[in-house]
């Protein structure tokens, strides 16, 4: 496909990177001449400095003949402006990055007046994927499938649990039954597979289990984790991050304590969070957590602009108390460095709209009518990719048994569980796809866009 990035910042650039790398023809629009040009310097793609909104502009982007337009600025008005103009002029396809509240409480009729295909709000993605963490104690992270039916969640096996030496395959009968380890970290080497049933898993190994939401409780239990309450959360920082979690987190009951050294802030989240408490103050100043009370909270989320204030707030947190801390981190590029700190687990929003985009574009791009794309997720610093088909249409891989296509399937490639008529089926070799399923795999291959891809050829 023809793709136009408007915006070569942090998700701009890692857009054009993994749909370049997907065989798309990019070319990217930023006015900031030196924004463009670092990444025209890593990434083999056609690039134009100009404003998006302009006419003249789109037209020598090559807007006549694009496919898609993502508008991915820091700005709202100028993205959906992008999107209206590619609209008016070629009929193309527009994705618009829109972030204002004010703006997402409408985005419906926004969508409809401006034609938008989808529109993608960072802060309010992040705070869904921050509240899954907190509802779900123990994960490292959290996907979720199926509409909610499923989970597909990231833990580390603790030092004397059950899982400990234990083979893959006898995991169902020692410890859970109704799940499936899918992925497998190695803790000393960072080595990552897809486990076969005579993997030995090891104390300090991440691995990804698939489960239903209802099973995790006993589940977490079995694995030795000490389980504790995430009802009284503290987040520093009073954006639109935290205005949208503690928003989600009151309408659950939780207890929620903000601390925001903006006055004028603090004003506004009093009036729009009456439940909530707000402090003015200075998170960093160590004392002022004492006093708030940082070791009663169970939860700690830092979400200020400042990944390094972030990470040095979740690792003060974490050595003065048990608090569990989720650390927001925007960077790319350094998921290694931060999965090492001892700063609990780490939300990147820039990653997060990334992949909303990059999922609609596979479904794009899908040009069976056999299936679709419903989800897509990076995992294990993206060396694998968990996606979700819903099947629409009989095909070469419906109706058989899965030992029989097994042989004809792609490598490193698992089917982890079949939902079908609001039952969770974790699959065996008798069982078999079929048309109205929702079929949920993890592979190390790229570029799946139909549950027709997983057959060799």
């Amino acid at each position: 496909m023809n793709i136009i990035i408007v915006g070569a910042g942090g998700v701009g650039y890692s857009l054009a990177d993994s749909l370049n790398s997907e065989g798309h023809q990019i070319t990217l629009v930023d006015t900031n001449s030196q924004r463009l040009n670092a990444a025209l310097e890593k990434l083999d793609l056609q690039g134009l400095e100009g404003n998006g909104v302009s006419r003249e502009v789109l037209e020598e982007a090559g807007v006549a003949s694009t496919d898609l337009l993502i508008a991915v600025t820091d700005q709202d008005e100028v993205n959906m402006l992008c999107c209206l103009m590619a609209k008016k002029l070629s009929g193309c396809q527009t994705i618009a990055r829109v972030r204002n509240p004010v703006y997402y409480r409408q985005i419906d009729l926004i969508k409809d007046e401006l034609g938008l295909s989808l529109a993608i709000n960072p802060e309010l993605s992040t705070a869904g994927e921050i509240l899954d963490l907190i509802q779900i104690p123990g994960a490292m992270a959290v996907e979720s499938f199926a509409k909610g039916h499923v989970d597909l969640i990231e833990i580390k096996i603790p030092q004397g649990s059950p899982a400990d030496d234990l083979k893959v395959s006898d995991f169902p009968a020692k410890v859970s039954r109704g799940t499936l380890i899918c992925i497998l970290e190695r803790g000393d080497t960072r080595r990552v597979e897809i486990p076969r049933g005579d993997t030995v898993l090891h104390a300090g190994d991440s691995i990804h289990i698939i489960a239903p939401p209802q099973e995790l409780g006993q589940l977490f239990k079995k694995l030795g984790f000490q389980i504790r309450p995430s009802r009284n959360v503290m987040i520093v920082g009073g954006g639109r991050t935290a205005y949208y979690l503690a928003e989600m987190l009151l309408s659950s009951g939780s207890r929620v304590k903000i601390i925001e050294k903006d006055l004028a802030l603090c004003e506004e989240l009093t009036a729009e969070l009456p439940g909530a408490e707000i402090i003015n103050g200075d998170a960093v100043d160590r004392q002022l957590l004492l006093e708030e009370g940082i070791t009663g909270e169970d939860v700690f989320v830092p979400l200020t602009d400042l990944d390094e204030e972030n990470i040095l707030l979740s690792l003060y947190a974490r050595k003065i108390s048990s608090v569990r801390a989720i650390t927001k981190v925007s960077t790319f590029g350094f998921t290694e460095v931060t999965e090492e700190l001892p700063v609990g687990s780490i939300i990147n929003p820039k990653e997060i709209t990334a992949y909303q985009i990059l999922r609609y574009v596979r479904a794009m791009s899908n040009s069976s009518a056999s299936s679709n794309i419903e989800s897509l997720y990076y995992l294990a610093n993206r060396q694998v990719e968990a996606l979700e088909f819903h099947i629409k249409a009989e095909s070469a891989v419906t109706g058989r048994p899965l030992s029989e296509l097994r042989s004809r399937m792609l490598p490193n490639l698992l089917i982890c569980c079949i939902y079908r008529s609001g039952r969770v089926i974790i699959p065996r070799g008798n069982d078999k796809l079929c048309v109205g399923d929702t079929v949920i795999l993890v592979t190390t291959a790229q570029k799946l866009t139909s549950i027709s891809d997983i057959l060799r050829g």
